[in-house]
């Protein structure tokens, strides 16, 4: 892990956009008057007549990118995840995922790593609020590398997907030539006395929870789900049967996250308790991204305490 090294997945988004645009000519963009902040301003600078500005109008947005998959294009709409999954639910829910429909949400600023924006901007359930929705795919990535490649592959993907990018800079995990799998989780190390399921911007933290537990003679193992549905319930069973811990960590709430999801699988698999770290049930408050991770305990110091105790 490189953290000299930082890069926020939504400039990725907007970088990983670009690329697509000159490989498929089928790739639209939509956003709702936040492209500077979402990044797709970069796609709109490449490829203007494909690139939709709706205004602050986010309702309007995914209706029309339903219209635009209806027409055998490829609609990314994008902005903040609190107005992409809030303010436009009932749209993704009835014109998107009801008809199965192929839009790309690509949602920014999710999380409480929003920082000064505080709680009403720190969207905490949109995991849950996307997960729940039958024919959605959706992914978490934790790097530059694999926020490139979640959008490649969810053009690929037939039907609807949504993606969680960050606003802060996350370390570098990933070097060229790894390989990624929609539903196959990345697992580091083979470690039997925990094992610790991380998300997006928290998979740099148990990382690094790691390295400081290895030193004191402490093996876990670290699991990187950046596809939280379809999850990768071979991965999660066979951590349950190995090790003899096991912790989930999120920038999101506990109730219907990552934490949730892998409970689902161990409860119907292989039934083992789960220290679930994340959100408590609460709404965030107006800080910077780094001391707000400490001040919610959502940080490798955690994660230490959560093994040892």
């Amino acid at each position: 892990m490189n953290l000299e090294n930082k890069k926020a997945t939504r400039q990725s988004y907007g970088e990983a956009l670009v690329e697509l645009g000159k490989k498929n000519d089928k790739v639209v963009v939509l956003d709702a008057d936040l492209s500077g902040a979402t990044k797709t301003n970069m796609f709109k600078k490449e490829f203007e007549d494909r690139f939709f500005d709706m205004g602050i109008s986010e309702q309007d947005m995914i209706s029309t990118a339903a219209g635009f998959a209806t027409c055998g294009l490829i609609p990314f709409a994008s902005t903040f995840a609190v107005f992409a999954t809030g303010r436009a639910y009932d749209q993704i829910r009835n014109s998107i995922c009801y008809p199965n429909l192929n839009v790309k949400i690509c949602a920014t600023h999710a999380g409480i790593t929003v920082g000064e924006d505080g709680a009403t901007h720190q969207m905490l359930e949109d995991i849950n609020l996307m997960r729940g929705l039958p024919n959605m795919t959706v992914m978490s990535p934790a790097d530059d590398l694999e926020a490139k490649w979640a959008v490649e592959e969810a053009a690929r993907i037939n039907g609807p997907v949504y993606i969680r990018f960050g606003r802060a800079s996350t370390p570098q995990i990933y070097e060229e030539g790894q390989k990624f799998e929609c539903g196959k989780a990345i697992v580091h190390g083979d470690g039997t006395d925990a094992t610790v399921f991380a998300t997006g911007v928290l998979v740099a933290e148990a990382l690094k929870a790691q390295e400081q537990l290895e030193a004191e003679g402490i093996k876990i193992r670290v699991v990187d789900i950046h596809t939280i549905k379809p999850i990768d319930k071979d991965a999660i069973i066979k951590a349950a049967k190995e090790t003899n811990k096991l912790i989930s960590i999120e920038e999101h709430s506990i109730i219907g996250g990552l934490g949730s999801a892998i409970s689902e699988v161990l409860t119907d698999n292989e039934p083992k308790k789960l220290v679930r770290l994340g959100m408590q049930d609460c709404f965030g408050r107006s800080g910077k991204a780094t001391e707000l991770l400490d001040y919610y305990n959502l940080n490798a110091k955690a994660i230490i305490e959560a093994v040892k105790n």
